[in-house]
């Protein structure tokens, strides 16, 4: 299992890029064993970690596709073999962190 935290966008033309985003966004909806969590910098994935790095290309191919001459992708990955790990795991572990404070 891993959670991906992935940002993809045009690089250059228009100052919004929001319709870029959403066209990578639609991509999501054809994999629906990939877990979505949507923020206003960056979209987190959980999931089988083949499964996400194949639906960012096809993200940054839909966005070539929506006009982009050139598109940029940053991502963190966090990939745990240990144990099993979710987002909102991660998340519930901090939050007992600072309710112990």
């Amino acid at each position: 299992m891993a959670i991906v935290a992935v940002s993809i966008s045009p690089v250059g033309g228009d100052v919004s890029v929001s319709r870029y985003v959403a066209e990578a966004l639609r991509v999501l909806e054809g994999y629906p064993g990939i877990k979505t969590e949507r923020g206003s910098m960056f979209t987190t994935l959980e999931g089988d970690i083949d499964e996400i790095f194949a639906a960012i290309r096809e993200m940054q191919e839909a966005v070539f596709a929506a006009g982009a001459d050139r598109v940029g992708t940053v991502m963190k990955v966090d990939e745990r073999r240990d144990k099993e790990m979710t987002m909102e795991g991660k998340l519930s572990s901090v939050r007992r962190h600072l309710e112990s404070e």
